[in-house]
């Protein structure tokens, strides 16, 4: 059998009811996009270590399908993640002897750069959104001290909101990309991880801001354009023309949620509680993402006290 013979059966079988539409909508671009055009035409048993090894290292050194230039590290290992489930399915089912996909060697990966604002950053960003009195701008205030993720924030409705207990229930996330009816529009789907379902409180200074965006709400969702949701592209185009406004140099909209957890971490907030209101797998993942925040906060702690000792 061929490989993209084998892709297709595999997609629709095995991925397409185990996984969410956005995930599915994913592999299949990875696999018609970077997979059946250099590996579609082996036979499955022609797919040996090298084979395999050199597909990874073309993509590499030009594996970008606009530019012609290496793709990153993240990306190819997504797509060796694809190439080895395929084929261990294939083994699996008997289709193919042994799996030569385990023997593939990823691409090392290197730690991006966690990046924030600074706090002089944040006071212009806050003195700016409530300069110009916009609720649709209030969603980047409720990042900055709740760590939402893009689309949790835009999927939030006001029935998740609890103001006698002060906290925001996040049960669901929204992207746009291709649904269940086959057409490209609003998608609503739960949170990425189980551990994404969360609960997490409204500081006691955003609560009443929250309180007056809601009194004046016609729509369900906590952000909206009148009655009607927010998209994610309109989001983020908006939150770009407020920081060249500003002139703080350009972050993506994600810089939200790290400056929250690097000021938590600043004000003393433990790791395990931060995982929690982030929705991390566990405290690990925290604290391996903002070491430098939490060593930075440690340091700056023995300080203080090497002075008051002295």
């Amino acid at each position: 059998m061929k490989y993209k013979d084998w892709l297709i059966l595999w997609l629709n079988n095995v991925i397409k009811p185990s996984v969410k539409s956005r995930t599915f909508a994913r592999y299949k671009e990875i696999i018609g996009g970077h997979i059946v055009p250099e590996l579609g035409e082996y036979e499955l048993f022609d797919l040996t270590p090298f084979v395999l090894q050199k597909f990874v290292a073309e993509l590499l050194q030009c594996g970008n399908l606009v530019t012609g230039k290496g793709l990153s590290v993240n990306t190819v290992n997504t797509i060796v993640t694809v190439v080895r489930n395929s084929l261990k399915s294939a083994a699996d089912w008997g289709e193919l002897s042994e799996n030569s996909a385990d023997k593939i060697r990823r691409p090392k990966k290197t730690e991006k750069e966690i990046g924030c604002f600074s706090v002089a950053e944040q006071k212009n960003i806050e003195r700016e959104i409530f300069k110009r009195n916009k609720d649709k701008f209030f969603g980047i205030l409720l990042c900055l001290y709740t760590g939402l993720r893009i689309g949790e924030l835009l999927a939030l409705i006001w029935k998740d909101v609890d103001f006698a207990s002060g906290v925001i229930s996040v049960t669901k996330s929204c992207h746009y990309g291709i649904g269940e009816n086959g057409k490209f529009g609003r998608c609503t789907e739960l949170p990425k991880t189980f551990k994404s379902r969360r609960v997490i409180p409204i500081p006691k200074q955003i609560l009443p801001f929250m309180r007056a965006v809601k009194s004046r709400s016609a729509s369900e969702y906590v952000i909206a354009n009148g009655n009607k949701p927010v998209s994610v592209r309109s989001f983020q185009r908006s939150f770009t023309l407020l920081l060249q406004r500003l002139n703080i140099p350009h972050r993506g909209f994600h810089a939200l949620r790290h400056t929250f957890a690097t000021r938590a971490l600043e004000c003393g907030m433990d790791v395990k509680t931060l995982s929690e209101i982030l929705g991390h797998k566990s405290a690990s993942v925290t604290l391996n993402r903002y070491a430098h925040s939490f060593l930075g906060h440690k340091r700056e702690m023995m300080n203080k006290v090497g002075k008051l000792l002295q």
